[in-house]
């Protein structure tokens, strides 16, 4: 289960990989349409939907590598057993909000199909096709979080540091 979890975090870091580069593009195709004048429509919101779909879609990933921004000021200064129960109601709101935020993401996926919402512009996209990834990488962040919850429960360790330490200022 462990070697399934891990790659579905990695192949979700590779669609966001994906989702930058694509947003990249997109910018710096609208650059090239204002200087040749193209014609070309809606690329800045497809930027933006790139954009989105990365942050959401590396969310459980730089959750695995310990990457995500925490305030641990009070755990720092808490007693060992203090800290190992922050720990615990830490993980289960985080399963709990991750699901609500899920569930909804979802929802708004599915709403949005069917009353075939669409962007406003020329361009006209369907709405539930960019949140998509954003649905994905909330059930991905639940998953994880979920994950975190039993690896606590079990005594393993979730966390996997990443190979720059550098970047880890707390």
């Amino acid at each position: 289960m462990q070697r399934w979890l891990d790659r579905f975090y990695a192949a979700l870091m590779a669609l966001a990989a994906m989702a930058m580069m694509l947003a990249f593009l997109a910018v710096m195709a609208g650059i090239a349409d204002r200087q040749f004048a193209w014609g070309l429509r809606g690329l800045d919101a497809y930027a933006g939907y790139c954009i989105a779909a990365a942050l959401f879609l590396a969310l459980p990933g730089t959750l695995q590598r310990d990457e995500h921004i925490r305030v641990t000021l009070l755990l720092q200064r808490a007693p060992p057993r203090l800290r190992a129960a922050l720990e615990w109601w830490c993980l289960a709101a985080a399963v709990a909000l991750t699901g609500f935020l899920a569930w909804y993401a979802l929802r708004l996926v599915w709403v949005s199909r069917l009353t075939h919402d669409v962007s406003q512009g020329s361009y006209a996209t369907p709405l539930w096709l960019p949140q998509i990834a954003m649905a994905l990488g909330c059930i991905g962040l639940l998953v994880s979080c979920l994950h975190a919850l039993v690896a606590r429960a079990m005594g393993s360790v979730f966390y996997k540091k990443g190979g720059n330490e550098a970047a880890h200022v707390e």
